[in-house]
Order: structure tokens, then C-alpha cells, then sequence
């Protein structure tokens, strides 16, 4: 039989979650990944070497690696003394290649070959963007790790979301996205790491033509400051208004409530679950797969990791989820079979 196109949509540790469950299947996988990303050691990067940001291509590299786990750890490795510290070897690494190579895209063509990653990883882009965010009462949040950590978003209202200057997908993004039978978004930072991955011209056009099922895959809780409140047909409807149609085939929830610990430190840190009322609306466009797909394990980051305070430590399970979608990946082989799912 042959491999199931799957395309993967967007950034960060939502994209490495996802890309390691997904892996372990006879699936042709390709990672589109956000280049937004402008804090902590990619930032550092950008700014004093003119590289694009190898953080969130980092993450998928490691995910798909089926090098050693001591090469993927030395990857991972984030340094905590000394000129380096807060720097991930990874991003030097991957910084390195593009010098040598004179181009991001060939650098990890050639971190791919190195490092034997199971799939291919493309940039959302090649231009050099810059997220901005403007409030309602005209005020612009410039970069991505300043939209990252406002807590005022939601109280201000969101204006605009957008690049400046404005950036153009890569054509191979747009190409595997139209090949695609199943296009994944999320989960991950919705303003950060999900949404920017639609602002690059060409990607919200390519999603509405492909003839792929679509899947997003719902954050587990709201971010404090930006998304409170937020329901997951809230999400569902900002994406399908991103990529202007109603595209959306199925959206993933997860039905299993995490440790109540857990949610206490949420809650006194004012982030909410995500809440799904079936009855809300009574004409969906796309169908709800509600799921045990929550992980058991509380989320460490590294201590000389300067963005952690941002990191979610409620987390999908990886190897949940990818059975998940790829029930869904088999559905159209079964639909003289299978009668509905509500």
C-alpha cells in the first residue's frame, strides 16, 4: 500500500510532540515549520549572526532523528556556563550549516542527511520574517518572544496579526501541502508558532486547495493574557478564518482531565483547560475527535533555558495522538464500512 502524505503545520514543542508519535508509522512525513521565532538562543542567533531561526527546526530534527540518543541528546544540549550559556548545541549546529551552505534550506538538507531524520523539514519560508502583533487600542507588540509573553492581548483585543516586512511561503512548503492526503495544524502557541505559519503568502491559498483531510489539533489549555476563555470551537473558527474557508475536517480534544495538582498550578497561574461543549453549535463543519490523548509526564525544561517561564507543562501525549490521526489517515479507505462519527 502506499504511504500516506502527511503534512505537518507548525513550531515549537507542539511540532516535536506530534512529529516523534507519528514517526513510528509506515507514513511518508513532511514538518512545516514556523520561522517566527526570535527569543532566547535563536534570538541571540538571528541578531548577531543574520541567520534564520533554528530552534523550532531543531525540535523536528530531533523528533525524526534516528541517529543515537546521545546525538540526539548532544542536540538538545542546552549550555548553562560560561559565553554559550542558554545556547542549544542543536542551533549552533544548525546556524553553522547555513554559513557553510549559504542557504538555511541546504543547511538542513545536510543536518537531514547527518543526523538520518526520518522525513523532510521545510521552513514555512526562506525570507527573513518578523511577527507583529497590534492591539486594539494601537499599541504593536513587536517579535515573536514579546508577543510570547504579553499578558495583555486578550484585554486589549487583537487588531492584527502580520509580518513586516510582509514574507512568501517556499515554494516546497506549498508543493507538499498540495500533495498532501492529510494536512496537521497545531498544537502549539497559537499567535507564535500556529497562526504565523498562515500569514506567509501562499500557505492559507495552498491549504484551501489541497484535496487533503485537515486536522487541528486543539491546545490542551489557554494561554494566560491571550487566549483566555477561549473554547476549541473559538480555535476551530480563527483557523478556518485564516485559511478563508470552512477546511477543517476534524478537530482533536482531549477528554481526560491531567492530575488535579496540576490544574491547581495552572490555575493559580491563571491558564485555563481548553472546554468543548458539544451543544455550543449545532452545525460544525468539522467533527470533534474527543480522546484520551493528554500525557502523564510533567513537562522539565532545562535551566538555561531563558523561554521556559512560556512553555506549557500540560502536555498531548505523542504516541496517543499519532494513533489518533492515523485512524484518521485510514478513514476514507473505510467509509463503506464506518456509518458516521458525530
Amino acid at each position: 500500500m502506499k504511504k500516506k502524505k502527511i503534512v505537518t503545520i507548525g513550531g515549537g514543542t507542539g511540532s516535536f510532540m506530534l512529529l516523534a508519535g507519528l514517526k513510528k508509522y509506515q507514513v511518508d512525513l513532511s514538518a512545516i515549520v514556523s520561522m517566527a521565532d526570535d527569543g532566547g538562543s535563536t534570538g541571540v542567533l538571528r541578531d548577531e549572526l543574520g541567520v534564520l531561526p533554528p530552534g523550532d527546526v531543531r525540535q523536528c530534527l530531533v523528533a525524526l532523528s534516528d541517529s543515537s540518543e546521545a546525538l540526539r541528546g548532544l542536540l538538545s544540549y542546552r549550555f548553562e556556563d560560561g559565553g554559550l550559556k542558554g545556547h542549544s548545541f542543536g542551533n549552533l549546529f544548525l546556524s553553522a550549516l547555513e554559513k557553510i551552505n549559504g542557504s538555511f534550506e541546504v543547511g538542513i538538507e545536510e543536518a537531514i542527511k547527518i543526523l538520518n531524520v526520518r522525513g523532510k523539514i521545510i521552513p514555512v519560508t526562506n525570507d527573513d520574517a518578523r511577527l507583529f502583533l497590534k492591539l486594539k487600542n494601537g499599541d504593536i507588540l513587536k517579535g515573536e518572544d514579546n508577543i510570547n509573553r504579553s499578558v495583555i492581548i486578550r484585554k486589549e483585543g487583537l487588531d492584527k496579526l502580520y509580518f513586516e516586512p510582509a514574507v512568501a511561503a517556499s515554494q516546497k512548503a506549498i508543493q507538499h501541502i498540495l500533495e498532501a492526503d492529510l494536512i496537521l495544524i497545531g498544537p502549539g502557541g497559537f499567535y507564535t508558532s500556529v497562526l504565523p505559519n498562515l500569514l506567509a503568502a501562499g500557505i492559507s491559498k495552498a491549504i484551501k486547495d489541497s484535496k487533503a483531510t485537515v486536522i487541528y489539533n486543539c491546545n490542551l489549555t489557554n494561554k494566560n493574557g491571550q487566549t483566555d476563555g477561549f473554547s476549541l470551537d473559538d480555535y476551530a473558527k480563527e483557523i478556518n478564518a485564516r485559511i478563508g474557508a470552512e477546511r477543517l475536517d476534524f478537530v482533536t480534544y482531549n477528554s481526560k482531565k491531567p492530575d488535579r495538582k496540576l490544574i491547581e498550578k495552572y490555575q493559580n497561574s491563571q491558564q485555563q483547560l481548553v472546554e468543548f461543549d458539544p451543544e455550543e453549535i449545532k452545525d460544525r463543519s468539522y467533527k470533534v475527535i474527543r480522546a484520551d490523548i493528554l500525557s502523564d509526564e510533567i513537562a522539565e525544561y532545562s535551566s538555561a533555558d531563558v523561554v521556559a517561564s512560556t512553555r506549557a507543562l500540560i502536555r498531548h501525549d505523542s504516541n496517543k495522538l499519532a494513533k489518533i490521526i492515523f485512524l484518521l489517515s485510514e478513514i476514507e479507505d473505510y467509509k463503506s464500512i464506518i456509518k458516521d462519527i458525530i
